[in-house]
């Protein structure tokens, strides 16, 4: 082969490539000058530079003012206990004769099944589940004072059936003196309580209190 002939790189004359590399220039692929490469992709969920994230919602928004127990509140329940120490009072009093609140029922009972045995047993079981009764009052009159509506409803439901009850015990007559004394004072006590606990301020503070808890606050 001679030198004129043509060589792997072009026509004769024309110069190979440089010394020491087997392929193409290392910039061959170098972007132009002056252009500038897009920012990395970023990541889902991520700003891009130069914006600012989303402002949060403010810690409490739409939260109720701020309030402490409100006067109606602290009457509401204090007239709920003072009738539930007024109703204790009269049931002491009541049972403090067993034996004649017994001889009292033989006599105006007509049932031939009455007898001593059975209104014994009858008292005690009525004692009984009044003071359950009673322990109930007292632990929801607990909760409706640390601010749980749910307390404050059945207060409401137990108080109505109490005003109804004692009303129509009132009307009957069978007590006198002393005792009814303490029956009306005890209805008086129970309206006063649901009337106070049912009022605006109660209600806006019962409203306050169950967003503090739905918040972890109280």
């Amino acid at each position: 082969m001679t030198s004129g002939q043509n060589g792997p790189y072009g026509d004769q004359g024309q110069p190979g490539p440089p010394q020491g590399q087997g392929g193409p220039p290392q910039d061959w692929n170098a972007p132009p000058q002056g252009w500038n490469a897009p920012p990395p992709q970023q990541p889902y969920g991520q700003q891009y530079p130069g914006y600012a994230p989303a402002p949060s919602a403010p810690t409490g928004y739409g939260a109720p003012q701020p309030m402490e127990r409100p006067q109606t509140v602290r009457i509401g329940i204090g007239a709920l206990v003072a009738s539930l120490v007024i109703g204790l009072i009269a049931a002491v009093v009541t049972f403090s004769d067993v034996d004649a609140l017994i001889d009292q029922t033989l006599q105006t009972g007509t049932d031939p099944a009455l007898t001593e045995e059975v209104i014994r047993s009858s008292l005690i079981i009525g004692v009984v589940i009044g003071l359950i009764i009673t322990a109930l009052q007292v632990l929801f009159l607990w909760f409706a004072w640390k601010g749980h509506n749910w307390a404050r409803i059945v207060i409401f439901v137990l108080g109505g059936i109490s005003l109804v009850f004692g009303l129509i015990g009132a009307g009957t007559g069978q007590s006198t003196g002393f005792l009814t004394s303490l029956g009306w004072f005890q209805l008086l006590l129970t309206a006063v309580g649901i009337v106070a606990l049912a009022l605006k301020p109660s209600s806006e503070w019962y409203r306050f209190r169950g967003w503090q808890r739905a918040n972890g606050q109280g």
